[in-house]
């Protein structure tokens, strides 16, 4: 591992920048997604809303598939999640943090199993003030995993 690690303030920065860059037409709310793996390096990626609704697109399944062509999902250390409402100049706005939803907290406890440790979710609201950490099997404790799949008869 080296010492290339962004600090949590830059990783909620870059979290808030993808944000700004989220397609929410319909619901207005943007979130953004930054991932930091093992080296240092980032993935992001954003919510992509679409008219039949359904078929949007969360920020971390986003970040998580850039992520797992930048560098192996198996590499992520940490990610951070910010989201709120575009303000009229343009900056990300909203005070309450915002952490992954049921299916993406899913999707990280997969990424966390191929990585072997617990991953570390950085949860902060639109304006980048208020930030939680925690990891993912406390947000989704008992998750369901390829071990239950493997333990499926056949």
């Amino acid at each position: 591992m080296t010492d290339t690690h962004h600090s949590t303030a830059e990783l909620v920065a870059l979290a808030r920048s993808a944000a700004q860059r989220a397609h929410a037409r319909y619901s207005g709310f943007s979130v953004g997604c930054a991932i930091e793996a093992e080296d240092g390096s980032i993935a992001t990626g954003s919510n992509m809303e679409n008219a039949c609704y359904r078929l949007g697109t969360c920020a971390e399944i986003s970040a998580l598939t850039s992520a797992q062509q930048a560098f192996g999902l198996d590499k992520v250390r940490r990610i951070a999640v910010a989201g709120g409402h575009i303000g009229a100049d343009g900056t990300l706005t909203g005070a309450q943090s915002v952490t992954p939803c049921g299916g993406c907290r899913q999707a990280i406890a997969e990424a966390a199993a191929l990585a072997d440790h617990d991953i570390e979710i950085v949860s902060a609201s639109g304006d980048g003030v208020t930030v939680s950490v925690s990891t993912i099997s406390a947000l989704l404790p008992a998750s369901f995993s390829a071990d239950n799949l493997d333990d499926a008869e056949k």
